[in-house]
């Protein structure tokens, strides 16, 4: 796993769908500063690497969870992973919304899910885990079996991890935010001297840059 953890880290790196600014740092919608931003939708343009990705996504589940009966997509930012993995492995594919839809049906789960349903839940990206939770208790909601998720990458933040302990969800990333700083570093894409604030953002992430 480490191999392709390293893969994708560059991988997103190459094509710009994670970016480092640890000295111009990103505000996100939450208000903590960050020195990274990261769009996984930017694999979707890169045939060569969409490939790859929802390959290692599809081979984890056919090894961790061979029962699986189908594959939802967290939305918006999984959709189009989620489906191409179900693809792969000839599943159904659903997804989940943040929240039921106001008009129509006000459906929250898009597609066919039998009650009692063996799921995998395939996410985009990881940061303090609490939307992908909720996706996962619309499923358990609906009568899903849900059996664990599968994602593209993680900030590793240590209150994701407790999220996922606490709910008992196993949660298995392609990669994560240590890889990737250190892949960075390894290819140039910042300077030595930025690894400890790089590694303090993660630790720390609502109060890094801010001053006391």
């Amino acid at each position: 796993m480490e191999c392709v953890e390293n893969a994708v880290a560059g991988s997103l790196l190459d094509i710009k769908a994670v970016m480092l600014r640890p000295e111009s740092p990103f505000t996100w919608a939450s208000g903590w500063l960050s020195p990274i931003y990261c769009d996984n939708r930017r694999i979707l343009s890169y045939p060569e690497i969409r490939e790859k990705v929802c390959t290692w996504m599809a081979d984890i589940i056919k090894a961790k969870y061979p029962d699986v009966e189908v594959i939802a997509g967290v939305a918006t930012g999984a959709i189009a992973h989620g489906y191409l993995v179900a693809h792969l492995l000839g599943k159904p594919f659903i997804y989940v919304r943040p929240k039921a839809k106001d008009h129509g049906t006000g459906a929250q789960i898009e597609g066919i899910l039998e009650d009692g349903a063996k799921v995998v839940i395939v996410e985009d990206l990881i940061s303090t885990g609490k939307s992908s939770l909720a996706a996962k208790d619309a499923l358990v909601g609906a009568g899903a079996d849900v059996m664990g998720m599968v994602a593209i990458f993680s900030y590793n933040f240590n209150q994701a991890r407790k999220a996922f302990e606490d709910a008992n969800v196993e949660l298995t990333t392609l990669s994560n935010y240590d890889t990737l700083i250190s892949v960075a570093m390894d290819r140039g894409y910042v300077r030595e001297s930025d690894m400890e604030l790089l590694k303090e953002w993660r630790y720390s992430p609502s109060t890094w840059g801010k001053n006391e």
